[in-house]
């Protein structure tokens, strides 16, 4: 006879104001006890992006532990599951230890932060930066339909979820990629452009496509470690001011806002969260 228990859940919408149009994370409260294998299986079933479960702390200065699943591998770290992991413990009456909330995570301690926006992350550093080798750039760009002319740059931006990145010319260029998905296999792949203010107006100033080939969701429409590893890219080489917006899903039918902000050496990459399934789980 198999012994089932029952935990608190949430579904939730990270990276927007109104639900349905950020991008979902099914979150598992007081999840010690259930078994990686489980684990596993669970986010298999969900068909999300990502499926994450809160534990109790195993390091003396963290307020939780989250651990990350896709539909087909466990990640060290991942951005809307940081912010809507910690929006699930908050709201289930979490109580942070200090004035900053402290996630333990495969990668070590997040720090998160309260903003006027919502929630914000501190970046994390990069496990793999500096330009793509050759035959990995000119696979992307077959797999992108793109012409050598349209990227300005490519770099990786790997901050444990194995993104690399390639800047492109205008906002259009971005939102008409038809992606093939067999070429790009394997690879996290982001692409970013600047918006103009007089074609696109003001409410962001950058867009970005995120792409998991293999993936149960090979878009993600909107997409926290992939900002976070753009934002310490751009910012690195002065192509993005101190302070912007993303936007991200648009081709999806979502509207991601992503708020990046450095602050002194630091980098935080933030947003909304809205709960929009509060129920219980059996497993």
């Amino acid at each position: 006879m198999t012994t089932t228990r029952r935990f608190d859940f949430k579904q939730l919408d990270v990276f927007s104001e109104a639900s349905l149009k950020g991008n979902p994370l099914a979150v598992v409260l007081g999840a010690d006890g259930i078994s990686e294998e489980r684990m596993a299986t669970f986010a298999n079933w969900t068909n999300l992006s990502e499926t994450t479960f809160v534990l109790a702390p195993q390091h003396p200065e963290a307020d939780y532990r989250v651990r990350i699943f896709t539909t087909s591998t466990e990640l060290p770290f991942a951005g809307h599951p940081t912010l809507g992991s910690c929006h699930a413990w908050l709201e289930a009456g979490g109580v942070p230890k200090g004035q900053e909330i402290v996630q333990e995570c495969g990668v070590g301690l997040v720090r998160i932060r309260r903003s006027d926006y919502g929630l914000a992350f501190l970046a994390p550093p990069l496990l793999k930066s500096g330009p793509l080798e050759v035959d990995v750039l000119e696979r992307v760009r077959k797999g992108l339909g793109l012409p050598a002319e349209a990227i300005v740059d490519a770099q990786w931006v790997d901050n444990g979820a194995g993104w690399l990145a390639l800047l492109l010319k205008d906002r259009q260029q971005v939102l008409t990629l038809k992606p093939d998905y067999y070429q790009l296999r394997d690879l996290a792949v982001g692409v970013v452009a600047p918006w103009d203010p007089e074609v696109d107006g003001d409410a962001a100033q950058f867009e970005v496509r995120g792409f998991i080939a293999g993936d149960g969701m090979p878009e993600d429409p909107a997409t926290g470690s992939l900002n976070a590893g753009l934002a310490q890219w751009m910012l690195s080489k002065g192509l993005a001011p101190s302070a912007y917006v993303v936007s991200q899903g648009v081709t999806m039918g979502r509207a991601g806002r992503i708020h990046v902000e450095r602050i002194g050496d630091e980098v935080w990459i933030g947003g909304a969260v809205v709960t929009c399934i509060n129920g219980v789980l059996t497993l």
